[in-house]
């Protein structure tokens, strides 16, 4: 009878699918681009990156809804190609980097929203500001091995905000009524992250 419990038992660990825990994940700032595109002049747009972030993802492959997002950005790093005007936007008049010298994103839940879909709600701080926006994200992909030995997975996410909303009010109006800086911001972030 013992013989056949110790059998049992070992049928039942050996037949028991693992569960993998929660797996953390870094932001690879070398493969991963953080961009934003606004109005000007109600006639084109800019495009604009943020050069310097750094970021935690945990991904528990078991229930993709317990994915958290932390994402620390360097408000200085702006980009748009022209100094004179990323020097305006490092200034007073839009994210005043000496004061508000990091742009924030944590995440809070996360919902499926279609195959290999999620939305991600979390808090975003710009200007000392904080309000709850909403990510959409495509991916986390299934993770592969680079050639170097490291786990790797990656995701592609955009959101949309109201400038306003963060305190970066700074604008003129046109003599047609327009605006300089348009209020919508649409963000675009592509992420390769490592395993941890």
């Amino acid at each position: 009878m013992k013989h056949c419990f110790t059998l049992l038992l070992t049928w039942l660990v050996l037949t028991t699918p693992v569960i993998a825990d929660a797996a953390t994940w870094q932001i690879d700032p070398d493969h991963s681009s953080l961009q934003f595109k606004v109005r000007h002049l109600t006639v084109s747009n800019v495009k604009g990156d943020f050069s310097k972030a750094k970021g935690v993802v945990t991904i528990d492959d078991q229930d993709i809804t317990k994915l958290t997002v932390e994402l620390t950005i360097d408000a200085a790093s702006v980009n748009t190609g022209h100094a004179k005007r990323d020097e305006h936007l490092r200034g007073p008049d839009f994210f005043d980097v000496t004061q508000y010298p990091t742009i924030t994103f944590v995440s809070k839940k996360a919902t499926k929203a279609g195959m290999n879909k999620l939305k991600v709600i979390g808090n975003l701080t710009i200007h000392g500001t904080t309000k709850e926006i909403t990510v959409d994200v495509e991916g986390p992909t299934p993770e592969v091995k680079d050639p170097w030995g490291n786990f790797r997975r990656g995701a592609t996410a955009t959101a949309s905000i109201n400038r306003r909303d963060f305190g970066l009010t700074w604008n003129k109006v046109l003599d047609s009524g327009g605006l300089v800086v348009g209020e919508e911001v649409n963000i675009y972030i592509e992420v390769e992250l490592v395993r941890k």
